[in-house]
């Protein structure tokens, strides 16, 4: 896991974790309307299984330079959505919440869309079964 140096201080060093980056930016990904989740690889997708743990940066790259940010989002929408609007919307809000937790400044922010979520459909011969 690699870590950026964020701020030397009299009182010391804070640093703050390419990981903890991508935690925020799948957090306010997933704030946005029109967003069904975020697309994991298939090696991420299997250590969750089997670890058993969420992982809250499913779905997100953070390449961390020494004062900025550059973040790829891999999304899941919604069906019938207007994707441009909702892709600046994703890119809008992560970038103020990784500017405003972490202070580095965010140098892109990449929205892949990876598939697009139909709504169930609602089978009409069950409903006259019942």
């Amino acid at each position: 896991m690699e870590e950026n140096v964020k701020n030397e201080i009299d009182m010391g060093i804070v640093k703050i974790s390419d990981e903890v980056v991508g935690v925020i930016a799948g957090l306010a990904t997933t704030e946005i309307k029109g967003i069904v989740g975020m697309s994991a690889s298939l090696v991420g997708g299997i250590t969750q299984i089997l670890g058993g743990k969420k992982n809250l940066s499913k779905g997100v790259k953070v390449t961390v330079g020494e004062n900025s940010a550059a973040i790829d989002l891999y999304v899941v929408v919604e069906y019938g959505i207007r994707i441009p609007d909702v892709a600046l919307e994703v890119q809008d809000n992560v970038r103020k919440a990784v500017e405003s937790m972490t202070g580095l400044e965010v140098s892109a922010v990449n929205v892949h869309v990876q598939n697009v979520m139909i709504p169930k459909v609602i089978d009409v011969e069950d409903d006259m079964e019942e």
